[in-house]
């Protein structure tokens, strides 16, 4: 795992901490449509499906989605077990995570 990966799991498991995490699929489109979500993280392991279903919502809704690591890395950062989804509630948060895995590129 890099450096870069390190402060990004360092982040989501803050995140989840300070409760600024959603997670599972059907909990994180709810929070889109309610505006909660700064930021969807998609597990790069989850399924066709899951991917296909999420992006359509982020895009609809306007929501930056990324893939970032897998399901069981993700949900051993935030303490949870077999999360395929994560969303980013606070757009600190989303953000700096955005800046450690593209250097910068963040939301607009």
């Amino acid at each position: 795992m890099s450096i870069n990966n390190n402060k990004v799991n360092g982040l989501l498991g803050l995140a989840a901490r300070s409760g600024n995490i959603i997670y599972g699929t059907d909990a994180v489109i709810e929070a889109i449509y309610k505006k909660k979500v700064k930021l969807v993280i998609i597990a790069e392991d989850s399924s066709e499906k899951t991917k296909e279903k999420l992006i359509a919502v982020c895009l609809k809704n306007n929501i930056k989605n990324i893939f970032y690591g897998t399901i069981f890395e993700n949900s051993k950062v935030i303490g949870k077990t077999n999360k395929a989804i994560l969303a980013i509630k606070d757009g600190n948060f989303a953000e700096a995570i955005l800046e450690r895995i593209y250097g910068g590129d963040t939301i607009g």
